[in-house]
Protein backbone atom coordinates (compact mmCIF):
# COMPACT_ATOMS: atom_id res chain seq x y z
CA UNK A 1 0.00 0.00 0.00
CA UNK A 2 1.13 3.54 -0.78
CA UNK A 3 2.18 6.30 1.57
CA UNK A 4 -0.25 8.91 0.21
CA UNK A 5 -3.54 7.45 1.33
CA UNK A 6 -6.79 9.27 2.00
CA UNK A 7 -9.09 8.63 4.99
CA UNK A 8 -12.76 9.32 4.14
CA UNK A 9 -15.23 9.54 7.04
CA UNK A 10 -19.02 9.63 6.73
CA UNK A 11 -20.65 10.54 10.07
CA UNK A 12 -24.24 9.28 10.02
CA UNK A 13 -26.89 9.19 12.73
CA UNK A 14 -26.32 5.47 13.36
CA UNK A 15 -22.74 4.74 12.26
CA UNK A 16 -19.51 6.51 11.40
CA UNK A 17 -18.35 4.80 8.20
CA UNK A 18 -14.66 5.09 7.33
CA UNK A 19 -12.79 4.21 4.16
CA UNK A 20 -9.08 4.34 3.33
CA UNK A 21 -8.20 5.03 -0.32
CA UNK A 22 -4.93 4.21 -2.03
CA UNK A 23 -5.42 6.31 -5.15
CA UNK A 24 -8.87 5.38 -6.44
CA UNK A 25 -8.80 1.97 -4.76
CA UNK A 26 -10.84 1.52 -1.59
CA UNK A 27 -8.31 -0.46 0.44
CA UNK A 28 -10.18 -0.80 3.74
CA UNK A 29 -13.50 0.05 5.37
CA UNK A 30 -14.68 -0.02 8.97
CA UNK A 31 -17.49 1.37 11.12
CA UNK A 32 -17.82 2.97 14.53
CA UNK A 33 -21.19 3.43 16.22
CA UNK A 34 -22.28 7.08 16.49
CA UNK A 35 -24.46 6.63 19.58
CA UNK A 36 -21.80 6.92 22.29
CA UNK A 37 -20.03 10.20 23.11
CA UNK A 38 -16.24 9.90 22.79
CA UNK A 39 -13.26 12.10 23.55
CA UNK A 40 -10.70 13.07 20.90
CA UNK A 41 -8.32 10.45 22.29
CA UNK A 42 -10.98 7.73 22.14
CA UNK A 43 -11.78 8.56 18.51
CA UNK A 44 -8.11 8.79 17.63
CA UNK A 45 -7.15 5.49 19.25
CA UNK A 46 -10.18 3.73 17.73
CA UNK A 47 -9.39 5.01 14.22
CA UNK A 48 -5.69 4.19 14.53
CA UNK A 49 -6.33 0.70 15.90
CA UNK A 50 -8.95 -0.17 13.26
CA UNK A 51 -6.57 0.98 10.54
CA UNK A 52 -3.74 -1.03 12.11
CA UNK A 53 -5.93 -4.15 12.02
CA UNK A 54 -6.26 -3.58 8.27
CA UNK A 55 -2.49 -3.20 7.86
CA UNK A 56 -2.49 0.60 7.55
CA UNK A 57 -0.53 3.02 9.74
CA UNK A 58 -1.52 6.61 10.50
CA UNK A 59 1.75 7.77 8.86
CA UNK A 60 0.42 6.55 5.49
CA UNK A 61 -2.56 8.93 5.65
CA UNK A 62 -1.88 12.03 3.59
CA UNK A 63 -5.21 13.71 4.29
CA UNK A 64 -8.71 13.22 5.68
CA UNK A 65 -12.15 14.33 4.49
CA UNK A 66 -15.30 14.26 6.63
CA UNK A 67 -19.01 14.60 5.86
CA UNK A 68 -21.23 14.77 8.93
CA UNK A 69 -24.91 15.08 9.78
CA UNK A 70 -24.16 14.89 13.53
CA UNK A 71 -22.67 18.23 14.69
CA UNK A 72 -22.16 17.01 18.28
CA UNK A 73 -19.32 14.63 17.38
CA UNK A 74 -17.34 17.02 15.19
CA UNK A 75 -15.27 18.77 17.85
CA UNK A 76 -13.90 15.51 19.27
CA UNK A 77 -13.54 13.84 15.86
CA UNK A 78 -11.72 16.81 14.32
CA UNK A 79 -9.38 16.95 17.31
CA UNK A 80 -8.66 13.24 16.93
CA UNK A 81 -7.79 13.62 13.23
CA UNK A 82 -5.47 16.56 13.88
CA UNK A 83 -3.72 14.76 16.74
CA UNK A 84 -3.57 11.18 15.44
CA UNK A 85 -3.52 11.63 11.63
CA UNK A 86 -1.35 14.74 11.70
CA UNK A 87 -3.50 16.90 9.42
CA UNK A 88 -6.55 19.16 9.53
CA UNK A 89 -9.52 17.40 7.89
CA UNK A 90 -11.40 18.84 4.93
CA UNK A 91 -15.01 19.09 6.15
CA UNK A 92 -17.73 19.02 3.48
CA UNK A 93 -19.79 22.19 3.73
CA UNK A 94 -20.17 25.69 2.29
CA UNK A 95 -17.02 26.81 0.49
CA UNK A 96 -15.88 23.29 -0.39
CA UNK A 97 -15.67 22.62 -4.13
CA UNK A 98 -18.00 19.73 -5.05
CA UNK A 99 -18.80 20.17 -8.74
CA UNK A 100 -22.51 20.00 -7.88
CA UNK A 101 -24.67 23.13 -8.17
CA UNK A 102 -27.62 23.13 -5.76
CA UNK A 103 -30.70 24.72 -7.33
CA UNK A 104 -33.21 23.90 -4.57
CA UNK A 105 -34.36 26.45 -1.99
CA UNK A 106 -31.96 27.00 0.94
CA UNK A 107 -28.97 24.98 -0.33
CA UNK A 108 -27.24 25.16 3.08
CA UNK A 109 -30.03 23.05 4.61
CA UNK A 110 -29.10 19.99 2.53
CA UNK A 111 -27.14 17.39 4.52
CA UNK A 112 -23.49 16.95 3.57
CA UNK A 113 -24.05 13.23 3.00
CA UNK A 114 -26.66 13.95 0.33
CA UNK A 115 -24.34 16.30 -1.54
CA UNK A 116 -21.58 13.69 -1.36
CA UNK A 117 -23.88 10.95 -2.75
CA UNK A 118 -24.97 13.28 -5.57
CA UNK A 119 -21.34 14.04 -6.47
CA UNK A 120 -20.46 10.34 -6.61
CA UNK A 121 -23.54 9.41 -8.64
CA UNK A 122 -22.92 12.14 -11.21
CA UNK A 123 -19.17 11.52 -11.49
CA UNK A 124 -19.50 7.73 -11.70
CA UNK A 125 -22.74 7.27 -13.65
CA UNK A 126 -23.64 10.65 -15.20
CA UNK A 127 -26.97 12.48 -15.12
CA UNK A 128 -29.86 12.57 -14.85
CA UNK A 129 -29.79 10.31 -11.81
CA UNK A 130 -31.92 9.59 -8.77
CA UNK A 131 -29.84 8.64 -5.73
CA UNK A 132 -31.49 6.50 -3.04
CA UNK A 133 -29.77 6.18 0.32
CA UNK A 134 -31.31 3.61 2.68
CA UNK A 135 -29.93 4.86 5.98
CA UNK A 136 -31.52 6.13 9.19
CA UNK A 137 -33.83 7.99 6.80
CA UNK A 138 -34.56 6.85 3.25
CA UNK A 139 -33.59 9.70 0.95
CA UNK A 140 -34.19 10.28 -2.75
CA UNK A 141 -32.08 12.99 -4.44
CA UNK A 142 -32.43 14.08 -8.06
CA UNK A 143 -29.34 15.13 -10.02
CA UNK A 144 -30.01 16.75 -13.38
CA UNK A 145 -28.39 16.17 -16.74
CA UNK A 146 -25.86 18.95 -16.07
CA UNK A 147 -25.00 17.81 -12.53
CA UNK A 148 -27.36 20.18 -10.69
CA UNK A 149 -28.91 19.01 -7.43
CA UNK A 150 -32.57 19.59 -8.36
CA UNK A 151 -34.88 17.99 -5.79
CA UNK A 152 -34.96 15.87 -2.65
CA UNK A 153 -37.46 13.56 -0.93
CA UNK A 154 -37.02 12.31 2.64
CA UNK A 155 -38.92 9.40 4.20
CA UNK A 156 -38.54 7.48 7.47
CA UNK A 157 -35.96 4.73 7.16
CA UNK A 158 -36.93 1.08 7.50
CA UNK A 159 -35.38 0.87 10.98
CA UNK A 160 -37.17 4.04 12.12
CA UNK A 161 -40.49 2.55 10.99
CA UNK A 162 -39.70 -0.73 12.75
CA UNK A 163 -38.69 1.01 15.97
CA UNK A 164 -41.89 3.08 15.93
CA UNK A 165 -43.90 -0.14 15.83
CA UNK A 166 -41.87 -1.72 18.63
CA UNK A 167 -42.15 1.31 20.89
CA UNK A 168 -45.87 1.93 20.40
CA UNK A 169 -47.14 -1.64 20.36
CA UNK A 170 -46.54 -3.51 23.60
CA UNK A 171 -47.19 -6.97 22.15
CA UNK A 172 -44.78 -6.64 19.20
CA UNK A 173 -41.17 -7.71 19.75
CA UNK A 174 -38.09 -6.59 17.84
CA UNK A 175 -37.47 -8.48 14.60
CA UNK A 176 -34.79 -8.88 11.98
CA UNK A 177 -35.56 -6.74 8.95
CA UNK A 178 -35.57 -9.15 6.02
CA UNK A 179 -37.76 -10.54 3.26
CA UNK A 180 -40.34 -13.00 4.66
CA UNK A 181 -41.12 -16.27 2.89
CA UNK A 182 -44.41 -14.81 1.65
CA UNK A 183 -46.32 -11.55 1.80
CA UNK A 184 -49.26 -13.70 2.95
CA UNK A 185 -47.97 -13.79 6.52
CA UNK A 186 -49.79 -15.91 9.09
CA UNK A 187 -48.06 -14.94 12.32
CA UNK A 188 -46.90 -11.75 14.01
CA UNK A 189 -43.18 -11.62 13.22
CA UNK A 190 -43.47 -12.40 9.52
CA UNK A 191 -46.46 -10.04 9.25
CA UNK A 192 -44.22 -7.22 10.49
CA UNK A 193 -41.43 -8.25 8.15
CA UNK A 194 -43.88 -8.29 5.24
CA UNK A 195 -45.18 -4.84 6.06
CA UNK A 196 -41.73 -3.30 6.48
CA UNK A 197 -40.09 -5.02 3.52
CA UNK A 198 -42.86 -4.82 0.90
CA UNK A 199 -43.98 -1.44 2.19
CA UNK A 200 -40.48 -0.09 1.50
CA UNK A 201 -40.44 -1.63 -1.99
CA UNK A 202 -43.85 -0.14 -2.76
CA UNK A 203 -42.74 3.30 -1.56
CA UNK A 204 -39.51 3.04 -3.52
CA UNK A 205 -41.13 2.03 -6.81
CA UNK A 206 -43.88 4.64 -6.53
CA UNK A 207 -41.52 7.54 -5.70
CA UNK A 208 -39.15 6.57 -8.54
CA UNK A 209 -42.08 6.47 -10.98
CA UNK A 210 -43.44 9.86 -9.85
CA UNK A 211 -40.00 11.50 -9.99
CA UNK A 212 -39.49 10.17 -13.52
CA UNK A 213 -42.92 11.46 -14.59
CA UNK A 214 -42.65 14.93 -13.00
CA UNK A 215 -39.00 15.56 -13.94
CA UNK A 216 -39.43 14.35 -17.52
CA UNK A 217 -36.18 12.39 -17.23
CA UNK A 218 -37.21 9.21 -19.03
CA UNK A 219 -33.56 8.09 -19.16
CA UNK A 220 -32.90 8.74 -15.44
CA UNK A 221 -30.52 6.25 -13.81
CA UNK A 222 -31.54 5.04 -10.35
CA UNK A 223 -28.65 4.36 -7.98
CA UNK A 224 -29.07 2.98 -4.46
CA UNK A 225 -26.70 2.87 -1.50
CA UNK A 226 -26.93 2.52 2.28
CA UNK A 227 -27.12 -0.36 4.72
CA UNK A 228 -30.47 -1.86 3.74
CA UNK A 229 -30.22 -0.78 0.11
CA UNK A 230 -29.04 -4.14 -1.17
CA UNK A 231 -32.01 -6.21 0.04
CA UNK A 232 -34.39 -3.66 -1.50
CA UNK A 233 -32.39 -3.38 -4.74
CA UNK A 234 -32.43 -7.15 -5.16
CA UNK A 235 -36.24 -7.18 -5.15
CA UNK A 236 -37.13 -4.41 -7.60
CA UNK A 237 -36.35 -3.66 -11.25
CA UNK A 238 -36.82 0.06 -10.53
CA UNK A 239 -33.26 0.36 -9.16
CA UNK A 240 -30.52 0.13 -11.80
CA UNK A 241 -27.38 0.03 -9.63
CA UNK A 242 -26.59 -0.77 -6.01
CA UNK A 243 -23.30 0.85 -4.99
CA UNK A 244 -22.28 0.21 -1.38
CA UNK A 245 -19.26 2.55 -1.62
CA UNK A 246 -21.11 5.51 -3.18
CA UNK A 247 -20.73 7.91 -0.22
CA UNK A 248 -17.08 7.05 0.43
CA UNK A 249 -16.31 7.40 -3.30
CA UNK A 250 -18.02 10.81 -3.26
CA UNK A 251 -15.78 11.91 -0.39
CA UNK A 252 -12.66 10.80 -2.29
CA UNK A 253 -13.82 12.66 -5.41
CA UNK A 254 -14.47 15.88 -3.45
CA UNK A 255 -11.07 15.59 -1.73
CA UNK A 256 -9.38 15.29 -5.14
CA UNK A 257 -11.30 18.28 -6.55
CA UNK A 258 -10.20 20.46 -3.64
CA UNK A 259 -6.61 19.24 -3.72
CA UNK A 260 -6.39 20.14 -7.42
CA UNK A 261 -7.84 23.56 -6.64
CA UNK A 262 -5.11 24.18 -4.04
CA UNK A 263 -2.23 23.39 -6.41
Amino acid sequence: MGANMILAIDVGNTNITCGVYDGETLSATFRITTKFPRTSDEYGITLAEMMRMKGISTEQIEGTIVASVVPDVMHSLTGAIVRYMGSTPLIVGPGVKTGIRVVTENPRAIGADRIVDAVAAYEKYGGPALVLDFGTATTYDLVGRDGSFEARITAPGIRISAEAMWERTAMLSKIEIKKPKSILAQETLSSMQAGLFYGQIGQTEYIIRRVREESGYADMKVIATGGLGRIISDETDSIDIYDSALTLDGLRIIYEKNRKQEH
